[in-house]
């Protein structure tokens, strides 16, 4: 079965469920889409990541990456290789050594450990033809609806009124360093948008 490689497209509010999310994973060489819901906590770890913040004190995703980096071990990459009942099932490829294991994980958790690990995502071809979606190229596309990766900005996000317009740049990185403190990372990363803005 061919491998697809996935790039992590961003975030967005699940309008089927509440307070839940979609991850969007869009393929390398083409444009389709792969919606994922996940919940709240596993978006922030992925957010948090994406925004490229730092907490305070080490979340389970980045304690993970440490234990296996403490004890030599290396994620290869991840595999999302089975969708069932619209349930997506996934597995860290990792390796120390000469030898090379394969764990199941959530694809919520696999996402979050491969952004912190830097190694790529795939998929089978079986699976995006299944799930993947086409976005129209005519008229505004639904990717103005997800939150984009760092440093990709959509014209309507600099339409929306600003609350930190007001602010002076110190007044702003201490707003920052309370959000992070608060762990207020939605609120974090809207400030750090503004400072990098300026």
């Amino acid at each position: 079965m061919g491998k697809v490689k996935l790039n992590i497209l961003g975030l967005s509010y699940s309008q089927t469920q509440t307070g839940a999310y979609a991850l969007v994973l869009a393929e390398e060489d083409g444009n389709r889409r792969i919606p994922i819901i996940i919940g709240g906590v596993e978006a922030q770890a992925i957010a948090i990541q994406l925004e490229e913040l730092e907490p305070p004190r080490p979340l389970t995703h980045d304690l993970f990456k440490s234990f296996a980096i403490a004890f030599s071990i290396k994620i290869v990459e991840v595999n999302i290789y089975r969708l069932h009942e619209g349930i997506f099932y996934s597995e860290l490829i990792c390796e120390s050594g000469n030898n090379r294991v394969r764990i199941d994980s959530r694809t919520s958790d696999a996402v979050a450990i491969a952004l912190r690990f830097k190694c790529p995502i795939f998929t089978s071809e079986e699976i995006i033809e299944k799930a993947g979606i086409t976005l129209s190229i005519e008229g505004e596309s639904d990717d103005s609806k997800i939150a984009p990766v760092k440093g990709v900005k959509s014209s309507h996000e600099y339409r929306k009124s600003n609350p930190f317009e007001g602010y002076s740049k110190s007044q702003l990185q201490d707003m920052l360093n309370d959000a992070i403190k608060n762990e207020n990372y939605e609120k974090a990363s809207q400030i750090r948008d503004e400072l990098e803005r300026r």
